[in-house]
């Protein structure tokens, strides 16, 4: 699989330093209590910098992708309501479903930096 390192800005930056230590954050508007993605400090519902960090569960269901030869890019439903463009981890993506459950994994990138990318749930 081939990974790019991610560009890090101060308003990502907790995201990254969290998925260097295998844990996924999202933001939270406070006024709505919706989280989302990409994490930046204004809510995309409200206009307000009212956010906070969250930890996510990493559970998502797969709901579109594609892939080739090297790899397979996704986008996944977190629990928590955000859909985010992802990598999957599989063996055969042949046998991928739309609606299967799947679960956060980290994988480092050539810069050392870890990014998130989803595997089958053992539930799946």
């Amino acid at each position: 699989m081939h990974l790019t390192s991610p560009h890090i800005t101060a308003e990502s930056a907790p995201f990254w330093d969290a998925a260097n230590h295998d844990q996924l954050l999202l933001r939270r508007c406070l006024d709505t209590g919706q989280a989302y993605h990409y994490p930046r400090d204004h809510s995309p519902f409200t206009g307000t910098a009212a956010t906070d960090w969250i930890t996510a569960s990493g559970n998502a269901t797969l709901y579109s992708f594609t892939y080739s030869a090297a790899q397979c890019l996704a986008y996944v439903t977190l629990d928590e309501g955000p859909t985010l463009l992802s990598l999957i981890q599989c063996e055969n993506p042949r046998h991928l479903r739309i609606g299967q459950r799947l679960k956060v994994a980290f994988a480092p990138t050539p810069s050392g930096q870890k990014i998130p990318v989803f595997v089958l749930s053992d539930s799946s």
